[in-house]
């Protein structure tokens, strides 16, 4: 049955090639914007640890002076490297990484390859587990390591594909800024997106290749990366010091389950009093502690624009629709005669109604086609702007899908009025007239 309606329908297409023109186009245009700007905003918001980001906690305090101080404002961004390091020590949470982005330059000591700069990260052991990060070869450090500020390093699989041509290099030594640091670990391919466990480094485009325990890191004097804010009295010399008033260090938690973020953050709280009552803080207790969804949308992960773009964009395809249900009651209407007919030869209003709706659905999967193709060249234009996030903007196959679903679900809604009043057409009337 499907297959005659269907035949019916193509015969009403060659009758009516310019309507049937205008319908696809119409449905086209607002599918392409749609799908545009909705991979834009799945790909932005998307959840980057999906499996346990409720677990996995950012910290927040307020070490700022009293100055401008405003109750239940927003706390400093990172910590100080003193808080850090004091809250590292004192192993609150079953998990929890301190780190810093940086960059250097890897020496590859091959005559055939010239030095060249890469990407760090300094941060503590649990930094590996805690995040997922997969292993080529070998594993991360341990926590003995950072506390015996070990030489050691996790480099990229790119970076080992660079130097020693993919093969497991556990053992060797990569020299970076001078240092030989020896190799615990390969990382296999992992790149989050955004990159959420720093956003002050970059968010989407930043390529990490050596990671290194943040003890030794300093040890080291390494260039580190990323925004840092000095809020003390006194001139700084050096701003990564361990008792220099400078928020500069990024601080995660993973906890057991998401009901124990009350009582670590009661620790928090109760941390604060006591760094106050040591004359350090000069604030209240004023802490934050977001799971990972939470920290992405407290930073605007999302920009604004792009949540606006999809809306319009939404608006438009509903515009589109609204169009297309103008010119199918149109083309409808002016086959009163036909359907008259069809009606007075024993058709139903229900066969009616089907066959308008395959008519539909079949405008919609044609303007579904033409619409996959705006879209891709929509995002095109997208990867060609300047924002960091530009060369994430693909379709994916759930996009894919999702695109001629909403072109065949938005025909047939589109369908639904013009179909209804089509078989409400009264076939005596039509042959008397006929």
């Amino acid at each position: 049955m499907f297959a005659y309606y269907f035949k019916l329908a193509l015969r009403s297409f060659r009758r009516n090639k310019v309507l049937t023109a205008l319908m696809v186009l119409a449905i086209a245009l607002g599918i392409g914007a749609a799908m545009t700007t909705l991979t834009v905003f799945k790909v932005l918001s998307g959840d980057p640890i999906p499996h346990k980001s409720d677990r996995l906690f950012y910290v927040q305090l307020d070490p700022y002076t009293r100055d401008g101080y405003k109750p239940g404002e927003e706390p400093e961004w990172q910590l100080t490297r003193f808080d850090a390091e004091e809250l590292l020590r004192q192993k609150k949470a079953p998990r929890q990484a301190m780190m810093s982005g940086g960059g250097g330059i890897v020496d590859p000591r091959l005559d055939a390859l010239k030095p060249f700069s890469v990407g760090a990260r300094y941060t503590s052991a649990d930094f590996f587990p805690m995040f997922d990060t997969p292993f080529q070869y070998g594993q991360g450090w341990s926590g003995n390591e950072d506390t015996g500020h070990a030489r050691v390093a996790v480099i990229s699989r790119t970076l080992n594909e660079k130097l020693f041509k993919g093969a497991n290099s556990v053992g060797r030594e990569v020299l970076f800024e001078g240092h030989p640091l020896r190799i615990v670990g390969v990382l296999d391919a992992w790149s989050p997106r955004p990159q959420f466990y720093d956003l002050f480094s970059g968010r989407y485009d930043r390529q990490e290749d050596v990671f290194v325990p943040f003890s030794t890191s300093r040890d080291l004097r390494l260039d580190r990366n990323g925004n840092m804010n000095c809020f003390g009295r006194e001139i700084v010399n050096d701003a990564t010091a361990l008792n220099v008033p400078c928020s500069w260090i990024q601080y995660w938690v993973e906890l057991d389950s998401a009901g124990d973020a009350a009582a670590f953050k009661a620790y928090l709280d109760n941390y604060s009093d006591q760094q106050r009552a040591a004359g350090r803080f000069e604030r209240p207790a004023n802490t934050r502690l977001r799971n990972v969804m939470e920290w992405l949308d407290v930073r605007g992960v999302v920009p604004g624009d792009v949540r606006l773009q999809m809306w319009l964009a939404f608006g438009f395809l509903l515009v589109c629709l609204v169009n297309t249900v103008g010119l199918l009651l149109a083309k409808f209407l002016r086959r009163s005669g036909e359907i008259g007919v069809r009606r007075a030869l024993g058709a139903s209003r229900g066969e009616i109604f089907k066959q308008c709706l395959v008519e539909a659905g079949t405008i919609g999967l044609a303007g579904g086609l033409l619409g996959l193709l705006f879209a891709l060249g929509g995002l095109w234009a997208v990867r060609q702007r300047p924002a960091e996030y530009a060369s994430l903007a693909h379709l994916d196959g759930s996009m894919l899908l999702l695109t001629f679903a909403l072109a065949i679900v938005a025909s047939l809604l589109a369908g639904m009025l013009p179909a209804w009043r089509a078989m409400q057409v009264a076939p005596a009337l039509q042959l008397k007239s006929q």
